[in-house]
């Protein structure tokens, strides 16, 4: 009869193959992702190499009345609801017709 101990040190956990593949599948994995963080260390860097090396500076209008000139109405005085609003339930409500 087994006891407990010499039942736990049976190993049955399934790695009793000889000629396993673990460890050359994890090299390949490694050297698979390896090549492509590199991959994209480079293209990240050709494209940053691009790059202007400052941006023209955006400048607004120095007059304050020219930008609240410039703010538009978007109900354009019509007041009518505006049929992207979610309906009263939280969903936008779709006409069929």
């Amino acid at each position: 009869m087994l006891t407990a101990a010499q039942v736990l040190a049976e190993n049955n956990f399934g790695d009793t193959r000889t000629g396993g593949l673990a460890g050359p599948m994890g090299l390949f994995l490694i050297l698979l992702l390896a090549a492509a963080t590199i991959l994209l260390i480079r293209n990240m860097n050709s494209r940053l190499r691009r790059l202007p090396d400052r941006f023209p500076q955006q400048t607004g209008p120095a007059d304050p009345a020219r930008v609240e000139a410039a703010v538009v109405d978007p109900t354009d005085g019509t007041g009518g609801r505006d049929s992207s609003a979610p309906g009263p339930n939280g969903h936008q409500q779709h006409r069929n017709g």
